[in-house]
């Protein structure tokens, strides 16, 4: 299963990524897949045609999970809707 995330780099703006399974407590690197901005354009520190990134656990300040289209439909009753 996918997951697309949010990361938040030390001293850079939030990029959403994708990834194949999350991060475990002994992992030193997070392999992303189709990096982009939270508006899903093209980020401009990254070459064009780079679909891959690598990151260091330490230059990530932290991750948030973004919910799939299954979770967005889910009504929880503590939802304001």
């Amino acid at each position: 299963m996918a997951y697309t995330l949010l990361l938040h780099l030390a001293n850079e703006d939030p990029m959403v990524v994708d990834v194949e399974e999350m991060p475990k407590a002994v992992d030193n690197l997070l392999i992303c897949h189709h990096p982009r901005r939270k508006d899903n354009k093209d980020l401009r520190n990254i070459e064009p045609n780079v679909n891959t990134l690598i990151f260091p656990l330490q230059r990530i300040n932290f991750i948030e999970v973004l919910p799939t289209g299954e979770e967005e439909e889910i009504l929880l009753p503590y939802r304001n809707s």
